[in-house]
């Protein structure tokens, strides 16, 4: 398979609902780990690093909000 062809016959899901899908999970994902990282900072005493960390944590739960309210309204459009 190539990266031109849709794989939705073999997933069940349209390329591009799966990686929106991917997306959000990813970003969820995302702003797990971000909570350790700046858990790790704090306790390193490095405030700037913790900040840093708590900044990309906020953008990774913006871009999964963004992601589900999408895909929820393409789903329900169908």
């Amino acid at each position: 398979m190539t990266i031109e062809q849709e794989s939705g016959p073999i997933t069940g899901t349209l390329d591009k609902d799966y990686n929106l899908i991917w997306f959000a999970e990813a970003s969820l994902s995302n702003a797990l780990r971000m909570e350790v990282y700046s858990h790790d900072a704090e306790r390193a005493g490095d405030s700037e690093l913790a900040e840093f960390f708590r900044r990309a944590q906020g953008e990774s739960r913006k871009g999964a909000e963004q992601a589900k309210r999408l895909l929820a309204a393409r789903l329900s459009a169908r």
